[in-house]
């Protein structure tokens, strides 16, 4: 790519355009009907702007481009690797804007097999890799986006996962092994996979105040390219929306449908993890917390479905039913050559601004949904005063606090939400927020890998729990586990705990994981039936089930 001076993506390399997109007031439709479409585009160039078309939204809250998945569908295409980061609740940070990105064939993703044989042969560390690419990765110039009005977040960088068994990268310390942190089991899937954040659209959903946006980023050919489908392949959908059968959109009009979406030819059933076996595990585990190796195990269980006919586009379909069904802060789908990941997260890992402040919630007490206002309000409640669920997260907190102390300012570090309570379609939650401010020097993928993997999938002291976990779970937690998100090219990131997800294999294998944590007085039948209710959480009943 030749470099221009004006341009979105800049480094010594080349450069990226940005195209921006806002909403503009269309004819008046009558009332109930998509009221909104955007259709105005600025392309920055070097000889000014000129006005294009792209993307756009419809109604209030209900945006139809981003609902049905068609930015996906549109600009990934088939391609080998492709990613689309989203929140569909309005409090969350990640809510602000969609990240929809596609490979260009000719690049590789940063990929690490094997953190363990990586870490003991001497071979290539998952964090430095991803640490040596950001720094000469291709990034939105701050005068591009200030211009554009880009909003803050992804400006290029990478978007992926560190796996559950990536910790293997801090297993080996002059030589010698570092006691939990070298997994004994290997998973079927990459323990790092980043994908370049070279080609993608960025959503700014619409909310009060503020209406929706669309960006293209990448190299202007792309741009243009993408342009010309988002139009071709949205007109219909807009038309079918403002104009169904001469009338306004209403219920009977499904916007959300996918277009040409496969179908599932028999639900996804999960076979329940053995009781017995999980009980005793719980039970384990309490003998270590007794016997004074640990305070509190977040033990795991794992079960797997097969899926007839698996493609990458039904893939995507699943994973829209999920999406739909559970709507998540963290929600991310990732193509990943020969696995997909559909994730529907309610946890944040670690998320840094550009000002190096940094933040995550741990989530510790999970308690289903009532099926009445008074008790679903019994149920928060209960969730908010059980001592052992309050225990259970505080001592997350204080790990937590500790992790963000090493890398941080030591008097930053502050709680501003002890133990509030979430609520979710099918569960309340407890959760807490820990921040600080990173010293002068550390980087968001420094930050992480100080705080990886997450305490609140590990249980505290880190180390102890981790060694009692391998033995007792005796697998590879894989995807499941680890962190997933964006790490920004500006220095900016955000990364949610792998729960809540499907890990789908193109040879037709699924898995699905869950578990809770474990402390003295921990009840393994009602372990056991929280490990469930988690399970039942990730899996709408278009999907799947767990049968028991």
């Amino acid at each position: 790519m030749a470099c221009r001076r004006t341009g979105g993506l800049v480094n010594d390399c080349g450069c990226f355009a940005v195209f921006a997109g806002h909403r503009q007031t269309g004819s008046e439709p009558c009332a109930g009907a998509a009221r909104n479409v955007v259709c105005g585009v600025a392309v920055l160039a070097q000889e000014g702007c000129r006005a294009v078309r792209t993307a756009a939204a419809v109604a209030d809250d209900v945006e139809v481009l981003a609902g049905c998945g068609q930015f996906f569908q549109t600009l990934s295409d088939g391609a080998e690797y492709s990613f689309w980061l989203e929140s569909a609740r309005e409090e969350s940070p990640m809510s602000v804007a969609s990240y929809v990105g596609v490979v260009p064939a000719q690049l590789s993703p940063l990929c690490v097999d094997s953190a363990r044989a990586a870490a003991e042969s001497g071979g290539e560390d998952p964090f430095a890799q991803l640490e040596a690419a950001l720094a000469c990765a291709l990034r939105v110039h701050p005068d591009v986006a200030a211009a554009t009005g880009l909003p803050a977040g992804l400006r290029g960088g990478y978007v992926g996962y560190f796996g559950y068994e990536a910790r293997a990268a801090m297993g080996m310390e002059h030589g010698h092994p570092v006691p939990g942190y070298l997994p004994a089991h290997e998973a079927p899937t990459p323990d790092s996979l980043w994908l370049p954040a070279v080609r993608y659209l960025v959503h700014e959903h619409a909310r009060p105040g503020v209406a929706a946006r669309s960006w293209l980023v990448g190299d202007e050919s792309w741009c243009e390219v993408a342009e010309q489908l988002l139009t071709a392949a949205l007109t219909p959908v807009l038309n079918a929306v403002l104009n169904t059968a001469g009338e306004c959109a209403s219920e009977n009009a499904p916007v959300n449908a996918p277009v040409n979406a496969p179908e599932l030819a028999e639900l996804l059933l999960f076979p329940a993890p053995a009781a017995e076996a999980y009980m005793d595990s719980v039970r384990a585990s309490q003998h270590e917390i007794y016997e004074g190796n640990s305070y509190e195990v977040c033990l795991t269980a794992q079960t797997n479905a097969r899926i007839p006919n698996p493609s990458p586009e039904l893939f995507f379909e699943l994973y829209r039913r999920q999406r739909a069904h559970n709507s998540a802060p963290y929600a991310a789908y990732l193509r990943c050559g020969d696995f997909s990941v559909l994730s529907s997260s309610p946890e944040r890992f670690l998320s840094v601004d550009e000002q190096r402040n940094a933040q995550t919630k741990p989530i510790k007490g999970t308690v289903p949904r009532g099926a009445t206002p008074e008790e679903d309000a019994a149920a928060a409640a209960w969730l908010r005063t059980d001592e052992k669920t309050r225990a259970e997260n505080l001592m997350i907190v204080d790990l937590l606090r500790n992790d963000l102390s090493t890398v941080s300012d030591p008097a930053s570090v502050r709680v501003p939400v002890l133990m509030g309570v979430e609520s979710y379609s099918t569960v309340h939650q407890l959760v807490s927020t820990a921040s600080s401010r990173l010293r002068e020097g550390v980087s968001a993928v420094a930050a992480a890998r100080a705080c990886f993997p997450g305490g609140s999938m590990t249980g505290a002291p880190k180390p102890s729990p981790m060694q009692i976990l391998e033995r007792l779970e005796g697998r590879a937690r894989g995807v499941y586990s680890g962190a997933l998100g964006f790490v920004s090219a500006d220095g900016s990131a955000n990364l949610s705990i792998v729960i809540r997800t499907l890990v789908a294999h193109d040879d037709g294998a699924v898995t699905l994981a869950a578990g809770g944590a474990v402390v003295a007085d921990s009840d393994p039948a009602a372990e056991y039936e929280e490990m469930l209710t988690k399970l039942r959480a990730a899996l709408p009943p278009s999907v799947g089930r767990v049968v028991e």
